[in-house]
């Protein structure tokens, strides 16, 4: 008698992760997210693993949910899983100051931006 179930976001050969209120700007976190768009996700977690960049560690971690979602929620196969898509978008942007020379006040803008990133299995059982 339940209510019926809600359709999928995504395709049957499809999981996706998102993460909100990550605190870096969206400029910077989609050179990291074009780091990683169209790779396996083998290839993809080490190219994480190895960055440089402060936020690569928060864009790994919501690859492996992604990957985790796959695997528990929709019964993909981990192997022949590549990174579809992965996109960014604005959050709040906190404003702070600072006083200066002659009355004035220096703006300070502290961004959050979110990821969004859909991995899709292909190969032989797509």
């Amino acid at each position: 008698m339940g209510t019926e179930k809600n359709p999928r976001r995504v395709a049957d050969n499809e999981a996706m992760a998102v993460a909100r209120m990550l605190r870096t700007s969206p400029q910077k976190l989609n050179l990291v997210a074009g780091l990683i768009r169209g790779k396996t996700v083998a290839k993809a977690l080490a190219d994480l693993t190895f960055s440089k960049r402060r936020i690569a560690g928060e864009v790994k971690k919501v690859l492996q949910s992604a990957i985790a979602n796959a695997e528990n929620n929709h019964g993909l196969d981990v192997d022949s899983l590549v990174v579809a898509e992965a996109w960014v978008g604005k959050n709040l942007v906190m404003k702070r100051g600072r006083p200066r020379a002659r009355g004035r006040f220096g703006k300070i803008m502290k961004p959050f931006s979110e990821i969004t990133i859909k991995v899709r299995q292909v190969g032989e059982s797509a």
